[in-house]
């Protein structure tokens, strides 16, 4: 079975990326400037703390981030604006005439979503009817794809996994604004799309995790801060189960959807994204792994990463979530190829190179790892 692509298809493509100063988006654009892809990206200014949501989020001061870290801006065709703005966005994309296109731009965090449900909406609806427009009215793309999230299915809280053909009806602003997000680009792709031959696809990852993840209100991360801080990891849901992943997973399937619906219009289709199902684990089991690693490299700087279960009485998310991928497997032989530990050792090996000074080249050594 074929694990994951080379990615030597990318080498002089071009290829636009919205939302490519996340986490995501970083990782998935170094990757392509690594194949010798002719990258655009449209996304907010990086680091930028959007639970505030104003117009003046140009003018905040900038947080801690991986694309600045990275160091990519230097390397691709940078726009920063807002996904909103359908004029600025056009402009740049018609400039721009990819071939390819990946949509990552988004609100993505539950938690935000319940304090400002109207801005998630405008971002995840509105933000995908605009980059279905220019899509519409290219005559350069070959290949779409539209990144959701496993969140899209009513969830039943059952113990197998979700199938692409279940019924999408997120709960929260958050999964309900991706749930929608697929159905207009499966309108797109039946009133628009199809006669046009361009090859369109959605991805529904599962949760990732990788270095460089600054958000708040994500596991991994708060594991990151706790241990910088020489503080406990604080879990609110423990026992929330996950699909989770490292990042270069997903984007190994992104890049391998977006490429073989390029060469074969027949492989487009909806997909889900996510591990073995053995690695579909809780909250509590990712904290113990991250706590784990840590601890096994204590010395003089460093204090035991300890855990304290603490629920802070939240608004409601999904206790239970598993993903079937029998499809991608099967259709497009994708497999994953890191487990959930190697993913968290991955982690914990990115934020030790990062805090010794050596960000950029320890996210460069693991997309050759994971690639080559």
């Amino acid at each position: 079975m074929r694990r994951f692509l080379m990615l030597d298809f990318y080498k002089g493509k071009r290829v636009f990326i919205t939302g490519h100063t996340g986490f995501k988006g970083t990782w998935l654009t170094k990757a392509l400037v690594m194949a010798g892809a002719e990258v655009y990206g449209y996304s907010l200014k990086p680091g930028v703390n959007e639970d505030i949501f104003s117009k003046d989020y140009q003018e905040k001061e900038v947080s801690e981030n991986l694309y600045d870290i990275s160091g990519v801006d230097s390397q691709i065709h940078s726009c920063i604006a807002d996904i909103r703005d359908f004029a600025r966005l056009k402009e740049f994309f018609d400039e721009a005439r990819p071939e390819i296109v990946f949509h990552l731009a988004a609100q993505p965090i539950v938690r935000d979503s319940y304090q400002s449900p109207r801005y998630t909406y405008e971002t995840n609806v509105m933000g995908t009817v605009n980059i279905c427009e220019c899509v519409r009215t290219s005559d350069t793309v070959r290949s779409f794809l539209n990144i959701t999230t496993d969140k899209v299915y009513q969830n039943n809280e059952w113990e197998w996994g979700y199938r692409e053909d279940e019924k999408l009806d997120g709960y929260d602003p958050y999964s309900n604004s991706k749930s929608c997000s697929e159905l207009v680009t499966h309108s797109y792709i039946n009133s628009f799309f199809r006669d046009r031959k361009i090859a369109v696809s959605t991805a529904r990852a599962g949760n990732v995790i990788g270095g460089g993840d600054f958000a708040k209100d994500r596991i991994v991360p708060d594991c990151v801060r706790a241990a910088r801080a020489g503080e406990k990891i604080v879990l609110r849901n423990p026992d929330s189960t996950r699909p989770f992943q490292h990042v270069l997973e997903a984007l190994s399937a992104y890049l391998l959807i977006a490429e073989l619906q390029y060469e074969d219009y027949s492989k487009a289709g909806f997909y889900n994204v996510g591990p073995n199902e053995s690695d579909a684990v809780t909250a509590y089991r990712i904290a113990s792994a991250f706590a784990d690693e840590w601890n096994a490299h204590l010395d003089g700087n460093r204090k035991e990463l300890l855990i304290n279960i603490q629920s802070d009485g939240g608004p409601h998310e999904a206790n239970y979530l598993k993903l079937d991928c029998s499809k991608i497997k099967s259709r497009l032989n994708w497999a994953p190829k890191w487990d959930i530990d190697m993913a968290v050792k991955k982690t914990v090996e990115w934020t030790d190179g990062y805090l010794n000074g050596h960000g950029t080249e320890s996210l460069e050594k693991q997309i050759k790892e994971y690639f080559e």
